[in-house]
């Protein structure tokens, strides 16, 4: 299993809030599969980002379109395969 980040900027504040609880909804069934690692909205408004479980980056893109948010036109979406290191951890080659 692999991660993928999916920066999810802006764009349209007030499809945002209306598609809130669908998204939400969404990223607690995610989570549940074990799809979803992190999450969380940037302070400053400016979007989100989600930390997804997957496969291969075309899994990962497959869940990000299929999030209420990108399939309203609320956010655009940016996902890139993640390697986590934690703190102290060696860079793997």
């Amino acid at each position: 299993m692999n991660y993928y980040a999916a920066l999810l900027p802006m764009k349209d504040e007030e499809k945002s809030k209306i598609h809130r609880p669908d998204h939400l909804t969404y990223l607690e069934d995610m989570e549940k599969e074990g799809k979803v690692f992190a999450k969380g909205k940037f302070t400053d408004g400016a979007g989100g980002l989600v930390i997804y479980q997957a496969e291969s980056l075309e899994e990962a893109e497959k869940l990000v379109k299929a999030d209420p948010y990108v399939v309203n036109g609320a956010r655009d979406y940016e996902v890139h395969e993640w390697t986590m290191m934690l703190v102290g951890d060696k860079p793997r080659s």
